[in-house]
């Protein structure tokens, strides 16, 4: 039996009874308040698929767009589009997609070269979601998903990966300071005051992917830190701070490639894009997932996905 049936065998078989993750019919969703994990969603930088529990092939979910994130009830998907072609034919937009009608709705759209469309967080309670925008990637704004209202959060600086806090205080992200360099920095909702909570121990050091844990109490990323001197190519870990940038702590041991980790919406587990060392050439990735204690990982195998630029983990509906 070859690698790729080995994986698939053994997630059928062990990572969806290991994990519980199951399949709800909408009818018993509507029935419970209990979160049930669903479908993973994998941005592959054209387009959006899902990977549902249980299963190894995935399906088209979007035919374009990018960083497509879930809201907290699993309802809705956000995604941003960049592209756009001479004709008019496709300009740059922030949608909505509905999975359970199938209806898309346009939320923002600029013309072309005026703006930039960052990854989007939801906030817990689903009204809105906060993007970094702006032809410099220097403003982070908040947008009513009912009415497409904008406010802006905080601007000046280059930002990415924002992530929205479980208890709703708190936005995590990428920010570049013009004194200190890029650092993980936070944003507190209430005050508006923004706090360093990492920053790289060299020059040069790759971090990414910052995202809240379930309690809000610590913030999770990818970092070379402990790998810069591997042969694996991307090698990196999975690294954690607390909000108040103390507890630095190296959660994964084995040098991989990792790239946006994220929570289950039960919160049982941490998954992220990673590639599998079987791989015959390092060309793509699979889902890696652990229990949020971090111990041993397992594969959620499938197609590689070539170019992926994010991972959800959605609610099931």
């Amino acid at each position: 039996m070859n690698r790729r049936a080995l994986l698939r065998t053994a997630a059928l078989a062990g990572a969806a009874a290991a994990t519980g993750l199951v399949a709800a019919a909408p009818a018993a969703a509507a029935e419970t308040t209990e979160v049930v994990n669903g479908p993973w969603l994998v941005s592959v930088g054209w387009g959006v698929l899902q990977v549902n529990p249980g299963r190894t092939t995935p399906q088209q979910l979007l035919t374009d767009g990018d960083q497509a994130t879930t809201s907290p009830d699993g309802r809705y998907v956000a995604w941003v589009n960049n592209a756009w072609s001479g004709d008019g034919r496709l300009l740059p937009y922030v949608s909505l997609f509905d999975r359970v009608t199938g209806e898309i709705r346009e939320l923002l759209a600029d013309p072309p070269r005026t703006n930039h469309y960052g990854a989007p967080t939801w906030s817990p309670d689903g009204r809105e979601i906060a993007l970094v925008t702006g032809t410099a990637n220097d403003a982070l704004i908040a947008v009513d998903v009912a009415t497409g209202a904008k406010r802006v959060l905080v601007q000046g600086h280059v930002m990415s990966y924002p992530n929205w806090s479980r208890d709703g205080s708190m936005i995590v992200m990428r920010w570049t300071s013009r004194s200190e360099g890029p650092q993980l920095r936070t944003l507190e909702l209430a005050t508006g005051k923004v706090r360093p909570i990492y920053t790289p121990e060299a020059a040069g050091e790759l971090f990414h992917g910052p995202v809240f844990m379930p309690n809000s109490e610590r913030v999770v990323f990818c970092t070379n830190r402990w790998t810069r001197d591997t042969e694996v190519l991307g090698g990196a870990a999975l690294g954690s701070v607390r909000i108040d940038g103390t507890g630095l702590k190296r959660l994964t041991d084995e040098p991989r490639y990792y790239q946006s980790p994220v929570f289950s919406p039960d919160g049982r587990y941490c998954a992220a894009l990673s590639i599998p060392p079987t791989n015959e050439a390092p060309d793509g990735g699979n889902i890696i997932v652990s229990t949020s204690g971090f111990g041993e990982p397992w594969w959620i195998p499938g197609d590689e996905y070539d170019d992926s630029s994010r991972l959800d983990w959605a609610r099931a509906i």
